[in-house]
């Protein structure tokens, strides 16, 4: 038997709530420009492009100068697809780079372009259509929301008190946090206590879902991937053919939760 609508509802941030593109590839961009000591402050004129199509290989912020290096470098759109991998740490490799550093500069970037422009960097991020009205409605509703997100947490503050969502430090697990998302949500579970969870997690990454399958302490949590987020066409049929993760759209979002459930199979 499945609720008819869950207690606990997780959303990842980037590419379910939000869709930051242009911020992604500006701040990569001035990134990579630190890094690699760019002599050109204006990107060729296909790179913006070419990077939004190739978002959903980005686990995580260090990636993104990275793959702005990686297509400056000249390496073909399909390879990075289906080799980013292995493409990445090379990159890394070759330069004598670490990822840690890349994202520390990335952050500070980030940092100073919220200090001294604010409302320009807001500018740069768009909420998806009805997803902040949606936040709005299960807040009230008494349903518990919480962001798992490897975004930094404060900058996914910013952005939803930006658009009237006031979620406790305590209810966005960011970057930060340094756990994967699968143990979040195992800690969301716990902290519920004795009480009967239903748990919902909605995600735009495939992988990040099927490593959530992997776990036998969630087997009862229900999942969903975004299918307006960064994910790929054989990502969003590979979701189809899993019994156990529901391919879910914008439009349904934004409806009831019952209208979730006659997405959900096997009730």
């Amino acid at each position: 038997m499945t609720a008819s609508s869950p207690t606990i509802l997780a959303l990842d941030f980037d590419g379910v709530i939000c869709d930051g593109l242009i911020e992604y590839f500006e701040v990569a961009w001035r990134t990579y420009s630190e890094i690699w000591s760019s002599a050109n402050d204006t990107p060729p004129d296909d790179l913006a492009l070419r990077f939004y199509r190739l978002r959903p290989v980005i686990e995580t912020g260090w990636e993104m100068p990275v793959l702005i290096k990686a297509l400056i470098d000249g390496i073909p759109d399909e390879n990075i697809l289906h080799q980013w991998a292995s493409i990445a740490p090379q990159l890394l490799l070759d330069d004598k780079l670490q990822a840690r550093e890349i994202a520390a500069k990335l952050d500070q970037q980030r940092d100073e372009w919220i200090t001294t422009d604010l409302g320009g960097w807001l500018s740069l991020h768009r909420f998806y259509p009805g997803v902040v009205e949606k936040i709005k409605l299960t807040l009230e509703s008494g349903v518990k929301l919480y962001i798992v997100t490897t975004k930094e947490g404060r900058f996914v503050q910013q952005l939803l008190q930006q658009e009237g969502v006031n979620l406790p430090p305590e209810a966005i697990f960011g970057k930060e946090v340094k756990r994967p998302k699968y143990e979040i949500l195992g800690e969301l579970i716990q902290l519920a206590g004795d009480q009967l969870v239903s748990l919902w997690f909605v995600e735009d990454r495939l992988k990040t879902l099927q490593l959530v399958q992997q776990q036998a302490d969630l087997e009862n949590v229900k999942l969903f991937l975004a299918d307006w987020g960064y994910n790929t066409q054989a990502e969003r049929e590979a979701a189809q053919n899993d019994p156990r993760i529901q391919l879910l759209s914008l439009s349904h979002f934004a409806k009831d939760f019952s209208a979730w459930l006659s997405l959900i199979r096997n009730l």
